[in-house]
């Protein structure tokens, strides 16, 4: 779990990690965080530094874990009941190297719910981080982590983990927090989000692309 100054919804979020996985390892990169992030995660997990970069903390966190299968999920993210149970299901069958859940919001709005529908579609290219991404540590490994990437670090792991066939698209949903279209208007904030991300998708660099979308808060 990758974190910056999430104190207000972290422990929500390691409560719904810890309530299916008492006997499993989770551990917090932590990018340098100045609230009680840190403080709040250490009763639930391990939390080790990490430089600062949501691909360079979870790269972080997975050198740390020890496990044969490895889950990502955002610190404003809640992992639905039953959500590790059907991941490590869907891992049973060895074609599979990993897979996704699909998403929905904390807030309900005719755009968020259109927004969370898309995430059943069964495309590499619209399965964000916020879906929580799970994979066997042999594959992550072999396709070297998550790239050193400032913004769409997740869409271009999860493309490689695609293309060895086999990914699973879960029907559970994560839930995520909405307080970036709370605090940007959910219509703002989604034509923000589907400009880069058509910019990314026609080739784009994500260097130029992520002060566009300054997501991390000192």
């Amino acid at each position: 779990m990758p974190a910056l100054n999430e104190a207000e919804g972290i422990e929500k979020a390691l409560q719904s990690v810890r309530q299916q996985a008492p006997a499993h390892e989770i551990i917090v990169a932590d990018g340098g965080s100045r609230d009680e992030t840190t403080r709040i995660a250490r009763p639930y997990a391990q939390v080790v530094p990490a430089p600062r970069g949501r691909a360079r903390q979870m790269n972080a966190g997975a050198a740390r874990a020890r496990g044969d299968v490895l889950l990502f999920l955002h610190a404003d993210t809640l992992l639905p009941p039953g959500g590790l149970e059907r991941a490590l299901a869907a891992l049973a069958d060895p074609a599979c190297p990993g897979g996704a859940f699909q998403l929905s919001f904390d807030r309900a709005t005719p755009l968020l719910r259109f927004y969370a529908r898309c995430s059943r579609l069964p495309l590499p290219l619209l399965c964000f981080g916020d879906r929580g991404c799970f994979v066997r540590r042999r594959v992550f490994e072999e396709a070297s982590g998550y790239p050193d990437i400032p913004i769409f670090e997740d869409l271009e792991f999860v493309r490689k983990i695609h293309a060895r066939g086999g990914f699973a698209f879960l029907n559970q949903r994560v839930t995520s927090s909405a307080r970036r279209f709370r605090k940007h208007g959910p219509l703002a904030q989604q034509l923000r989000n589907a400009w880069l991300w058509s910019r990314y998708v026609s080739g784009a660099d994500p260097h130029a692309l992520a002060p566009l979308y300054p997501y991390a808060k000192s």
